[in-house]
């Protein structure tokens, strides 16, 4: 029986891989032993020598245990791959398909899981995510080539019970850790433009939030901080970042993850329509643009407890500076960044203000409710 994988998560964790096939791409008849339309159907003991294809049907039944393929299954939207293949105990088949949403859990496990592989067996999936959808787009074929090739790329925040795990991967299994970890949460359900999704309280970023925050006063109460998962800005973000990297020298859209205090309607507004340039700020001191801060007690100063229960909101950021105008002295005239440049950072009273002036120049990435 095939376990099915319809998600772009780099992290599969397989004892022994003595043999991973790749199905051919379908291109013609003379690649494959066997071809059909509509279905293929086995009775008895067959062996099939060979890779067998159909298109655009998925009907396939009778073989393991009374008939064997000895080759990769090809469709045209989707990968089978034998691992193990000489084994005693017999090869795995792993079932990878094309993008497919059905939100189960808020977050992705490390852990096989939700990714399981047991012969003869299929685990239900715990969570499927579109693939396609910026920005961790991926194709199914560069899935099956960090498998191969024993990569992975952490999906979730990283807390002890993770790195325990990592350690696993990279000092026994001989794995490769891709980049940085990448915090993947599934989209709302349409109805809705944002959904918030808690960071663990054991996890390194939520302590090093924390952190952070206590710049403001050591004796500050962290309620809760929360990922903010709002499909639609990402797409304006990732696509304004794509525009200022064109723009840098390197490549390099400069981002940066700094701090932005709000209260009233603004904090429902930055988590469902972001920072809207129709609510900018326009008496600060470089005019008429959205404010960030690398330092919390700055953006303190913007926000204001609220009368029923004192709770505060500053919203953690990710912000693409891209070339940055530095200022020391205040231009309410402000309206742009100067020709040639993307933000201004400008410096006053010993703290740092940096100011973007266009529409999906920033994205909330995290809420962080918060008494002080």
């Amino acid at each position: 029986m095939l376990s099915c994988i319809t998600f772009a998560v780099l992290l599969f964790l397989v004892n022994t891989v003595h043999s991973l096939v790749v199905c051919p791409t379908l291109k013609s008849a003379a690649n494959f032993t066997v071809v059909a339309a509509s279905s293929i159907s086995n009775t008895g003991l067959t062996i099939i020598n060979g890779s067998v294809a159909m298109s655009p049907s998925t009907s396939l039944t009778g073989f393991n245990p009374s008939g064997t393929i000895n080759g990769g299954l090809e469709l045209d939207w989707r990968y089978v791959l034998l691992i193990d293949e000489n084994a005693k105990t017999g090869p795995f088949t792993m079932d990878l398909i094309e993008p497919h949403v059905a939100l189960t859990h808020d977050r992705i496990d490390f852990d096989v899981n939700n990714l399981s592989l047991e012969k003869d067996y299929t685990h239900e999936l715990g969570m499927r995510v579109d693939i396609q959808q910026r920005p961790y787009s991926i194709e199914i074929e560069t899935i099956v080539d960090n498998i191969k090739n024993k990569r992975f790329q952490i999906l979730r925040p990283i807390d002890h019970f993770l790195i325990e795990r990592i350690d696993k991967m990279v000092n026994i299994r001989q794995w490769t850790q891709l980049g940085e970890p990448f915090l993947v949460v599934p989209n709302p359900n349409s109805k809705y433009p944002a959904v918030l999704v808690p960071l663990p309280s054991s996890s390194k970023l939520y302590q090093d939030l924390k952190t952070q925050m206590q710049k403001i006063s050591t004796a500050i109460q962290i309620l809760s901080i929360e990922q903010v998962k709002n499909p639609l800005l990402e797409e304006s973000y990732e696509s304004m970042k794509s525009i200022i990297a064109r723009q840098c020298t390197s490549v390099n859209p400069n981002e940066r993850y700094l701090f932005h205090g709000t209260k009233g309607p603004g904090i429902d507004g930055i988590r469902d329509d972001g920072f809207d340039d129709r609510y900018y700020n326009a008496s600060g001191n470089w005019g008429h643009g959205a404010y960030f801060a690398d330092d919390p007690n700055k953006s303190h100063g913007y926000t204001s407890a609220d009368t029923t229960d004192q709770t505060r909101v500053m919203y953690y950021n990710k912000v693409l500076l891209g070339i940055e105008s530095q200022q020391t002295a205040p231009n309410q005239k402000l309206v742009s960044a100067p020709i040639g440049f993307h933000s201004v950072v400008g410096t006053l009273n010993g703290f740092n203000e940096y100011i973007v002036y266009r529409y999906g120049q920033a994205l909330p990435y995290f809420k962080i409710i918060y008494k002080a």
